[in-house]
């Protein structure tokens, strides 16, 4: 099977593993603003708190850093292959993923503000927040499988 593109007949691994890590990479994002949640929950300096802060940084270093960056690396190497950088629903996908890429940051920033004790924002909207994730991947979903322009 002859594929066009510089990745030639590794397209399809290359796309293969593109989608499995934007499955962790997602799995990630839906996780944290829960773990912020619960360790709201807990008490400034207590042992239920350092715990979480434990939690959330294995959970940024074992899944959300390495996925992101996967999930980077390979989308691009697509994008190049492909040449879909003049094709609206790719414009779209790819200002969707900036803006994810925007929202782990923002995460991370937010779990070293827990880490130190501060408590900025509501459970509330930390429940809020976590619809982001769920949003984005629909849309992407859509501008990929349906390409409305």
């Amino acid at each position: 099977m002859e594929l066009a593109g510089f990745l030639g007949v590794t397209m399809l691994w290359v796309k293969a593993a593109h989608v499995i890590f934007v499955i962790f990479f997602m799995a990630g994002l839906f996780m944290m603003p829960r773990f912020f949640v619960y360790h709201h929950q807990s008490a400034v300096g207590s042992d239920e708190d350092r715990k979480w802060i434990e939690r959330e940084d294995r959970l940024r270093k074992i899944i959300l850093n390495p996925s992101i960056m996967l999930v980077w690396i390979l989308g691009l190497m697509l994008a190049f292959n492909g040449d879909t950088w003049h094709q609206g629903w790719f414009i779209a996908k790819f200002l969707i993923v900036v803006a994810l890429s925007g929202y782990h940051g923002w995460m991370i920033g937010y779990a070293k503000k827990l880490a130190k004790g501060e408590r900025p924002l509501t459970e509330k909207q930390l429940r809020l927040l976590n619809e982001v994730p769920g949003v984005a991947a629909a849309l992407v979903v859509i501008l990929v499988i349906v390409r409305p322009f």
